[in-house]
């Protein structure tokens, strides 16, 4: 048994145990008396909180709300404690087991009036009354018209979502290409892509990411595996070029970027370039391997680049030891805490 278990089975003890001695000292109507008072007491400390943080807030309207229902757990909290009028405050617990009832009924749909509650949908679209009708639509799992409802008020992004909803992905992408064209926010070509590939269109995700890729350069790597995917090569490569010089600029900056240029120089049959990249990609995660030894795994693999199969079998022959090394300090430390443990 762990031990938030113990304090829950010693806590539930402890109250009966006092629930208990309660009816040994006055019977049940004296545990009822203490029920009462200490939940009234409890409501009315909440609430009232509540009205202070509100009226501090200057939210006057909700706040001489709460302060009314404080006044009125309040007057439950004193009958309960002299019991007396038994009548009010079980008229006060049916009071508020109603108001709690309303408030999650009224929650529920928060954007709406009172009497848009009670309407139709297709009441509320016929009214003009576009945002409640999208929500009545929404709640009924017509995401198709409530998307149109968005589209209507100008909404796109909740319209987007909507058709998404729908599974009307290609709405919800032509909605993202329109949204870019209008505020030349990179985000929406990037979620445009998203939804073509949901819409199973791949040829309009490889150009909406091609776009984003203009201003994202990291992307002209997925750009040129999306066309690689289509057939398209003379766009693939254009890409991967695109890639290259991305990561060429990179790693000027952060020399474990020397690897991709080496990959993509292979792809695009530049040696010469794959070899020199490779040769600071290995020069780098020797420097690294004298820090942490976990980078003889990287220096394994960049001498299998330049050809060196006898120093890559060294270096990946030295990660293996210092991995062996770390499994043995894991086991033992993994052990000494089973055993403390189970002392315990």
């Amino acid at each position: 048994m762990d031990k938030l278990k113990a304090y829950l089975i010693a806590f539930i003890v402890v109250l009966l145990a006092i629930a208990g001695g309660i009816v040994w000292y006055g019977g049940w109507k004296l545990l009822l008396q203490v029920i009462l008072s200490l939940g009234f007491l409890l409501v009315t400390l909440m609430l009232l909180f509540f009205t202070a943080l509100t009226l501090y807030a200057e939210s006057w309207k909700y706040g001489t709300v709460l302060a009314i229902l404080t006044v009125i757990s309040g007057y439950g909290t004193y009958l309960s404690v002299t019991w007396q009028k038994l009548e009010i405050v079980g008229c006060i617990i049916a009071f508020f087991v109603l108001a709690l009832i309303f408030g999650v009924w009224y929650i529920s749909e928060p954007d709406l009036t009172f009497s848009d509650r009670f309407r139709s949908p297709e009441k509320l679209e016929r009214m003009g009354k576009y945002k409640a009708a999208a929500r009545k639509y929404e709640k009924k799992g017509d995401y198709l018209k409530a998307a149109k409802m968005y589209e209507k008020l100008g909404w796109m992004e909740s319209a987007a979502w909507a058709y998404e909803k729908a599974k009307k992905y290609e709405k919800a992408a032509e909605i993202y290409e329109g949204l870019y064209e209008k505020e030349k926010d990179t985000y929406y070509l990037k979620e445009a892509h998203e939804y073509w590939k949901k819409a199973g269109n791949m040829e309009r995700a490889a150009n909406a990411l091609e776009h984003y890729a203009e201003e994202e350069p990291w992307f002209w790597e997925d750009v040129a595996k999306l066309y690689e995917d289509l057939g398209n090569e003379e766009k693939a490569m254009e890409a991967w070029k695109k890639s290259l010089e991305y990561y060429k600029k990179e790693a000027q900056e952060e020399g474990v970027f020397w690897e991709d240029v080496g990959n993509i120089a292979r792809k695009l049959n530049m040696k010469e370039l794959a070899r020199e990249a490779y040769q600071k990609f290995l020069e780098y995660c020797l420097k690294e391997a004298e820090e942490d030894p976990m980078w003889w795994k990287h220096v394994a693999e960049a001498y299998e680049y330049l050809g060196e199969k006898e120093k890559a079998e060294e270096a990946m022959k030295k990660y293996e030891e210092y991995r062996q090394k770390i499994m043995k300090t894991n086991e033992g430390t993994s052990n000494s805490a089973k055993e403390r443990e189970e002392e315990n």
